[in-house]
């Protein structure tokens, strides 16, 4: 099994890792002991989409930019009071700059506080500002079991304009009931597009295709664009003309995202411009300019699979590993990553889809190197993973909610390293020999890390406008 990774250079296009790294690779993974089993902080068996039983709070910087961040979503506040029936918006402020530890007792020390009854404690979380204001690790933190977006705009006209199209959205829907389904692959070529197209995109799209015939997913007949740059015209000009449309639409992209130039960053910003954006066939580059003035998924919901789609962290999961490996390939990759000192930010593409009023509603991108591990184990797609956040977004579910199905993948393979750590200090202790595979726990690690990265970008309580919610 080889590891392909959806990442390549923003000014020559080539692939960062070429070929991808085969499972040996593992073995020098630093099998780091997984996140604590998260406390129980709702009613599991509540409606998800019902916000007068989930609630819908607030998390911004505790600082005066902050302050004004929470002064720009008032009328989205406001609406959402209006949802869950009246009741107070909760809002928190937070220590920017939270590592793991702190982010956890903050958690259970103020969000889980016991002074809060378990009906008034908001699962749906908004989180306002940058990863600089408000840590990545936080908000993975939060995402454990609660139902989290956020919002990270360069300007307070990024933060208007989207809370603007919301409420426009809110207030008049699509008179279509059912959604647009559609599924994009940048085939430029390269083992790891092709590896998302066969084990990813070929698998999503056959189900939703045969669940909509029967009558098990009520959507438009799903629709793909396999691009290999062959027909006419530009690559970027087809990818928007195929987001394009009046009707609300779900989009499953896949591509590889730009990381940094063979020569290097120009400078901080230039790489806040570039990382994350998509590269399509023929080396056209989908910037965050190509979707800020034009129709581009307007309502709708954009899954994003690139890497660095969603953003750049502090530090890379992945560096302490590929640091260690003795491999031209994953030097050439860890030159790639954050360094020490860099600021973590939201990708420019993204913010731009947001802030754009024909634009999406909400993007689903991942916050690290993102790799064929999520939907191909060891040869067999498991492409069910993204299939179920897909069908449920095209339902007319809540953008949080639908993304919980795939983080309970993310718990479940955490779980299970927690109980290979304990099954083998239980081992130890007893004397015996710890027989379990390292190669199985390294492949859960690197899973993990995998899947925990898609975070949501923008309000977590957002669905497709579609008649009645779409919702039969």
């Amino acid at each position: 099994m080889t590891f392909e990774l959806l990442l390549a250079h923003a000014d020559t296009c080539r692939p960062a890792l070429h070929p991808g790294l085969d499972e040996s690779a593992l073995h020098s993974s630093p099998l780091t002991q997984s996140n604590p089993k998260p406390k129980r902080l709702w009613d599991a068996l509540g409606d998800l989409d019902d916000l007068r039983a989930q609630r819908w709070g607030v998390v911004y910087p505790a600082t005066p930019a902050g302050k004004r961040l929470l002064e720009l979503i008032e009328p989205l506040r406001e609406l959402r009071q209006q949802e869950q029936g009246g009741a107070p918006v909760r809002t928190y402020a937070v220590t920017p700059g939270m590592d793991w530890e702190e982010a956890h007792r903050w958690k259970a020390r103020v969000l889980g506080s016991e002074q809060v009854e378990e009906p008034d404690r908001p699962r749906y979380l908004l989180v306002l500002g940058d990863l600089d204001e408000v840590s990545l690790e936080l908000q993975q933190v939060l995402a454990t079991d609660a139902l989290v977006g956020r919002l990270a705009f360069a300007n307070e006209e990024g933060y208007r304009a989207y809370v603007a199209k919301v409420l426009q959205r809110a207030e008049a829907p699509s008179p279509a009931d059912r959604a647009r389904l559609l599924f994009y692959t940048s085939r430029d070529g390269t083992d790891a597009t092709e590896l998302g197209y066969r084990k990813l995109v070929e698998p999503c799209l056959a189900t939703c295709a045969r669940h909509q015939r029967t009558g098990a997913l009520r959507v438009e007949p799903p629709r793909s664009l396999a691009d290999d740059g062959t027909a006419e015209g530009s690559s970027i000009g087809r990818f928007l003309a195929h987001a394009a449309g009046a009707e609300p639409a779900v989009l499953l992209s896949v591509s590889h995202g730009l990381g940094m130039r063979e020569g290097g960053w120009l400078s901080a910003e230039d790489q806040r411009a570039s990382q994350g954006a998509l590269l399509l066939p023929g080396h056209e580059r989908l910037t965050a300019a190509e979707v800020a003035a034009r129709p581009f998924l307007p309502g709708g919901l954009w899954f994003c699979f690139a890497c660095f789609s969603g953003g750049t962290p502090a530090l890379s999961a992945y560096a302490p590993w590929l640091g260690d490996l003795h491999r031209d390939g994953a030097g050439r990759v860890t030159r790639l990553l954050p360094r020490p000192g860099e600021r973590p930010f939201i990708a420019a593409l993204p913010q731009a889809a947001l802030a754009n009023p024909e634009g999406p509603l909400a993007v689903v991108g991942h916050v690290d190197l993102a790799w064929s591990s999520s939907f191909n184990d060891q040869g067999r797609s498991r492409h069910e993973r993204f299939l179920g956040v897909i069908k449920a977004l095209a339902s007319g579910r809540r953008a949080g909610a639908a993304l919980s199905s795939l983080l309970r993948f993310a718990n479940e393979t955490s779980a299970s390293l927690a109980s290979s750590y304990h099954q083998e200090k239980a081992a130890l202790t007893a004397g015996r020999q710890y027989s379990a595979s390292l190669a199985e726990r390294a492949h859960l690690w690197m899973l993990y890390h995998d899947l925990a990265s898609h975070v949501l970008l923008g309000d977590p309580a957002v669905r497709l406008p579609l008649k009645h919610g779409g919702m039969r």
